[in-house]
C-alpha cells in the first residue's frame, strides 16, 4: 500500500482550511463568459513551423497563458469560487522543448502558489480521459504515465503542495485491471503519485470498485454522484448509496476536510451521461460536503445559479 504523510507533504504552499461550514464550490477550467480562456495551437499548425520558429511560438504561447492562469485566480475570487480546476491544455505540445520554455518562464511560474493563496482559491486538474494508467497495451500505459508525470511537474513549477491539497483527479481507467492500476500507481514519481486521486465513473469503475483501488493503494477518491446513478441505474440523488459512498470517500482523504466531490446532471434526463447546463438537483448528502466541483456547462453562471437555489452552498 502507498501511504502518504499529510503533515509533510504540503511543499512551499500551506492549503488554507475553509473557514465556513458550507460547501465551497470549484469552477471547471473555463468560464462562460471570455473571461477565462487560454491559447493554444494545433499539432499540426505546430509540427508545420520551421524549428527556429517552434521556441518562439511555444515561448509566446506559454506566456501568454501563465498570464491568463493568473487571471483565472482573479476572476474566480472576484466570483467568490474558491477551487479551480486547471484546464489540461495549459501547456500544450508534450515536447523536450517544451520543457525547456517553461525553465526560461520560471520566475512567471514561481509567484502562482502564493497568488492562489493570498487569494484563498484551491487549485487541482484532472487529465484527459485518455491518460490510462493501466491500459492493455504498454505503450499507452507509458505515454499515460509520461502524461500524468507532467502535470504533476506543473504543479511542481507552480508551487503547489505535493498532496492531495492539489489533487490530479484520475478515472480507474481498462476496466477489470484493478491490479495493474495498483501497479502503475506504486510505479509513478513521488510527485505524481502523491496528488493522485481516483473518480468513480458511469461504466469502468464504479463507485465501489474504485473505492477499494483507492483503499489498496492509499490515495483519496472522489465522489461523483451522477456518475454513480447512471452506473448504478438509479431514479434519483435520494438512495441511501449516495449517504454511504460520501462517508466512505471522505475517510481515504489524509484530511477530511480536504475532501472533494464532483456535481452535475444530465442534459436531457436523469441517466443522460452528458452534463447540463445548470444543476438542477442536488444529492441531499452533499449538504455536508466541503468542496464540489461543478461539473456544468453553464460555468460560474451554473454556481451563482446553485447559490441561490440551494442555501447549503451559501
Amino acid at each position: 500500500m502507498v501511504r502518504r504523510n499529510p503533515a509533510t507533504a504540503e511543499g512551499p504552499h500551506r492549503p488554507s482550511q475553509p473557514s465556513h461550514t458550507g460547501p465551497r464550490l470549484g469552477l471547471v477550467c473555463l468560464s462562460a463568459g471570455p473571461q477565462v480562456r487560454y491559447r493554444t495551437v494545433t499539432r499540426t499548425r505546430y509540427l508545420a513551423l520551421a524549428p527556429s520558429q517552434r521556441r518562439r511560438t511555444l515561448h509566446e504561447l506559454y506566456s501568454e497563458n501563465i498570464h491568463r492562469l493568473y487571471g483565472a485566480l482573479e476572476f474566480c475570487s472576484a466570483q467568490d469560487i474558491h477551487l479551480y480546476r486547471v484546464t489540461s491544455d495549459l501547456f500544450p505540445m508534450d515536447f523536450a522543448l517544451s520543457e525547456r520554455v517553461l525553465d526560461e518562464l520560471a520566475p512567471q511560474l514561481s509567484g502562482f502558489a502564493r497568488r492562489a493563496q493570498a487569494l484563498d482559491v484551491r487549485v487541482v486538474a484532472h487529465p484527459d480521459q485518455f491518460v490510462v494508467l493501466n491500459s492493455l497495451s504498454r505503450r499507452v500505459s507509458r505515454q499515460s504515465a509520461a502524461i500524468f508525470t507532467r502535470h504533476a511537474r506543473v504543479f511542481d513549477r507552480l508551487g503547489l503542495p505535493r498532496s492531495p491539497w492539489a489533487a490530479l483527479i484520475l478515472h480507474g481507467g481498462k476496466s477489470g485491471r484493478a491490479e495493474a492500476m495498483l501497479a502503475a500507481i506504486a510505479a509513478l514519481p513521488e510527485a505524481a503519485r502523491s496528488r493522485l486521486v481516483l473518480e468513480n465513473d458511469e461504466s469502468a469503475y464504479g463507485a465501489s470498485e474504485i473505492l477499494a483501488i483507492c483503499r489498496a493503494a492509499g490515495v483519496p477518491m472522489v465522489f461523483d454522484a451522477h456518475h454513480h446513478l447512471v452506473q448504478a441505474g438509479l431514479r434519483d440523488y435520494t438512495d441511501p448509496s449516495y449517504a454511504e459512498f460520501v462517508a466512505a470517500a471522505r475517510e481515504t482523504w489524509p484530511r477530511p476536510e480536504w475532501q472533494i466531490v464532483h456535481l452535475s446532471n444530465g442534459a436531457t434526463g436523469v441517466r443522460d451521461p452528458r452534463h447540463s447546463d445548470y444543476i438542477r438537483r442536488v444529492p441531499p448528502a452533499y449538504q455536508d460536503v466541503p468542496w464540489i466541483e461543478v461539473e456544468a456547462r453553464g460555468k460560474e453562471l451554473a454556481i451563482a445559479r446553485l447559490r441561490r437555489v440551494w442555501p447549503a452552498a451559501r
